[in-house]
């Protein structure tokens, strides 16, 4: 399967939560990993965008579907109390 079907693949799997409550963990390099917690707010062709929930201060961050692919940041997806963790290999 090709790279950018592959990527083309999660990013149609990310689409339906868009609007979702999410963990993100993104590891940064050198031991350093980041969790917070935000809102799924947009997919675009090459980047996905997420509204960090920080004090007072409305922030956004994105990421690639690569970064999803090599798992440099997981998602866990809040749903009815149930929690859905999307990687790759759940593609």
């Amino acid at each position: 399967m090709s790279a950018r079907r592959v990527l083309a693949d999660i990013k149609r799997d990310l689409e339906p939560y868009v609007g979702y409550k999410i963990k993100l963990r993104a590891n940064k390099g050198r031991k350093k990993v980041i969790e917070k917690t935000g809102i799924l707010e947009s997919t675009y062709p090459n980047i996905f965008v997420v509204r960090l929930e920080e004090k007072q201060i409305e922030r956004r961050v994105s990421y690639s579907y690569a970064d999803i692919l090599t798992d440099a940041v997981q998602l866990t997806f809040f749903r009815d109390e149930q929690d859905i963790i999307f990687t790759a290999r759940s593609c």
